[in-house]
């Protein structure tokens, strides 16, 4: 970008192309166990040339600090940067809190701003903006914090083996951040921007997923537990009273099959989900 003289504005396409999905892992993607996704990734080289995760982590890692973050930013500590990328690992599916990370690592409040947007520039992470419907406030409140691979958080956590992820205290996280991507990736392969949001309120009632249409909304809540259970629902109900017509569907998406029957409820399981399809029998 910084060799080309003019903007190119309106003679230019940009197409976002992240890590591979679900879907274009083909019949394997269906099959593979979910832990096993979790832990290897979605970058090509894990699948296409069969190298080791962690071999293709830490090598984009190490190249990724020490080359691309350093024309960024004038960056000088290496090693607090790597630091400061497995905070926000740890962090993921959580609210952005600055102050706290600048804490924990003993930097200022505007540095830890200035690198998550480093992070964010170079499609590492992004955040998840809040749902409002005064769009103002949408860009000013907190958002949470995910990643564009999850197989990259699972190396910055130190997860060596897929197996370790059953008991993890992070696995509903990283299931989360999984669905969340794969959202993400059917709106820029498409050619289109996300438009996804989460939901909190004072209540502290919350919804991870908000898919608005124009005015139309669709809601979902994301559980990586194998079973359905009518807990599940109870936020769905609320952000549906709350909003009424305007919200198309609600539906729960889980890590299990899809053997229940509970009347009047919507869900599925995340591998079936596709694009701007309702799956609801609500």
């Amino acid at each position: 970008m910084r060799s080309i003289t003019q903007s190119l504005a309106g003679r230019v396409a940009v197409l976002r192309l992240l890590p591979l999905s679900i879907k274009e892992l083909g019949v394997d993607g269906q099959t593979i166990p979910t832990d096993e996704l979790l832990f290897k990734g979605f970058y090509p080289a894990v699948w296409g040339d069969g190298f080791s995760p962690k071999y293709v982590y830490e090598s984009y890692i190490t190249t990724y600090i020490e080359r691309d973050v350093r024309e960024i930013v004038n960056l000088k500590n290496l090693e607090l940067f790597r630091k400061f990328i497995a905070i926000c690992a740890a962090r993921v599916g959580q609210e952005f809190n600055a102050s706290a990370i600048s804490g924990e690592i003993g930097m200022s409040y505007t540095t830890v701003q200035e690198w998550f947007r480093i992070l964010q520039t170079s499609y590492t992470a992004f955040e998840l903006p809040p749902f409002f419907r005064n769009i103002g406030k949408r860009l000013v409140k907190t958002s949470k914090i995910y990643f564009y691979d999850v197989g990259l958080v699972c190396y910055l956590l130190g997860i060596e083996r897929p197996e370790y992820l059953e008991h993890h205290p992070l696995r509903g996280s990283l299931f989360e951040n999984l669905v969340v991507v794969e959202m993400l990736k059917s709106r820029f392969n498409s050619g289109r921007r996300s438009h996804l949001f989460f939901y909190r309120d004072k209540g502290q009632h919350e919804v991870d997923i908000i898919q608005e249409f124009g005015n139309e909304m669709r809601a979902y809540e994301i559980k990586s537990a194998t079973q359905i259970h009518p807990e599940f629902y109870r936020n769905l109900k609320y952000f549906k009273k709350l909003y009424g017509d305007t919200v198309l569907s609600t539906q729960v998406i889980y890590d299990g099959e899809r053997d229940f029957d509970i009347p009047n409820e919507g869900y599925m399981n995340y591998r079936h989900w596709k694009e701007d399809n309702p799956w609801n029998k609500s």
